[in-house]
């Protein structure tokens, strides 16, 4: 794990606000020269704090009118059947995220879809033939109470 001062949680709660912000920009809020900001961008990268930079895409704007958490239990646990799983999920394009669990399902999987066609197909098309399924439970999402990116970036604590 790295060490961060306050001038890195400065920049990466920068970044994280608006990634499109000019280096120019982001120097000048974290007074560091364009060089030393440089450093610190390259530092961060490289010790995998910062993965990319991405765009925020509003879902609903582009027809994925349905957000669903589908918990899905696997018959079996062999290495070979979980790398499997795993393989067919990340070639989904409907799942947006995919989380191994705890507790009485084994994976949790966040789903975008058009419409009720589009998740019935998903479902009984897309992952129901996956070979070793056991057991999927859908949720449909009402309303997105909170939807963030963004890691929170406190004061570590004070060393006794």
């Amino acid at each position: 794990m790295i060490t961060l001062d306050a001038i890195d949680r400065t920049l990466l709660r920068a970044l994280q606000e608006d990634a499109r912000l000019s280096n120019v920009e982001l120097a000048r809020r974290v007074e560091l020269s364009a060089t030393g900001l440089q450093k610190r961008l390259r530092r961060l990268e490289e010790a995998g704090v910062i993965r990319g930079y991405a765009a925020v895409v509003d879902r609903e704007a582009l027809g994925f009118d349905m957000l669903c958490f589908v918990q899905v239990t696997l018959q079996r646990h062999e290495p070979d059947a979980v790398a499997h799983f795993r393989r067919e999920v990340a070639a989904m394009p409907e799942v947006l995220e995919c989380h191994h669990l705890t507790g009485e399902f084994d994976y949790l999987l966040k789903v975008i879809v058009r419409n009720r066609k589009h998740l019935e197909r998903f479902i009984l098309e897309t992952l129901t033939p996956v070979r070793g399924m056991d057991k999927i439970r859908t949720s449909l999402v009402l309303s997105e109470i909170k939807a963030a990116a963004a890691v929170p970036l406190c004061e570590p604590p004070a060393e006794e």
